[in-house]
């Protein structure tokens, strides 16, 4: 019995002096390698943000960091204690290719949000348009933007169809111009109706004295000439000076007997100056 206990015991020494320098190196390179990583992670942390990576995105591309290099360690770890490591990493990967075929769309709005951050085509608080939709962002996610229409809807747009397609950034140069269109009879004086509608939409403050808004004849159509006023606004101001610089223009030809023609019962007439 005592000799069976004594090889017991010899088997354990050896096996303490085998592995004992292979935890304790073990344990060395996890503390040391996840004091390394808290620094890289800080580290990286600081370059984020003289990038002007947006808080939404920080915290999540560092998480990412942390955690490859944590994995990193603590396969140098398993290695360094003797495991094999051959049959984990098959089953990762094919674990790894079974989640990205199954996510392949998300990966790509993940994608085009990580494209979206650090290219910055527009940032919160920008009117965007994207293909008939318009809206102010409200907030740029991992895999969608958030945008607030100016019917008080909440559009949710996939990250992938915007890097995908033309997004109109209305904001970027901090104005942008109205694009409105009235028309006016062949019969009438085009300086008259100009002065008309200049004197209509000169009372709005929200368009801007600098550029100097624009109107000029834009097409001639079969029954009206049809004329562009482009006054330059805020963005924030885009739909309220739009609607107000049609009310007005509306008002000022009815007050002075500008007449517009209607597609039934079209008559023949003079052109204007």
């Amino acid at each position: 019995m005592n000799k069976q206990l004594q090889e017991y015991w010899n088997i354990a020494i050896d096996k303490i002096v085998f592995f004992a320098p292979r935890l304790i190196g073990a344990a060395l390179i996890l503390w040391i390698g996840f004091k390394v990583i808290k620094k890289i992670v800080k580290f990286v942390e600081g370059v984020l943000k003289r990038m002007g990576i947006s808080d939404t995105m920080r915290p999540f591309l560092l998480s990412i960091l942390a955690v490859v290099f944590k994995v990193a360690i603590l396969f140098i770890v398993v290695s360094i204690l003797g495991a094999d490591l051959s049959g984990l990493v098959a089953i990762l990967a094919a674990v790894s290719f079974a989640i990205g075929m199954s996510l392949q769309g998300s990966l790509g709005n993940f994608a085009s949000g990580i494209l979206i951050m650090f290219l910055k085509p527009y940032q919160v608080a920008d009117w965007i348009q994207l293909d008939d939709k318009f809206g102010k962002v409200e907030e740029i996610g991992i895999f969608s933007t958030v945008v607030l229409t100016p019917g008080n809807k909440t559009l949710i747009i996939p990250n992938s169809k915007i890097t995908d397609d033309v997004v109109t950034n209305y904001s970027k140069k901090g104005v942008v111009r109205l694009e409105i269109s009235v028309t006016m009879p062949y019969a009438e004086d085009f300086p008259k109706v100009k002065q008309i509608i200049e004197k209509a939409i000169a009372p709005i403050d929200k368009i801007l004295k600098e550029p100097l808004t624009e109107i000029g004849l834009n097409n001639f159509d079969s029954h009206n000439i049809e004329i562009i006023v482009r006054p330059y606004v805020v963005p924030d101001d885009f739909w309220e000076v739009t609607f107000e610089t049609h009310q007005r223009i509306k008002k000022a030809f009815s007050e002075n007997e500008i007449q517009v023609a209607y597609s039934e019962g079209v008559e023949l007439g003079a052109i204007g100056g």
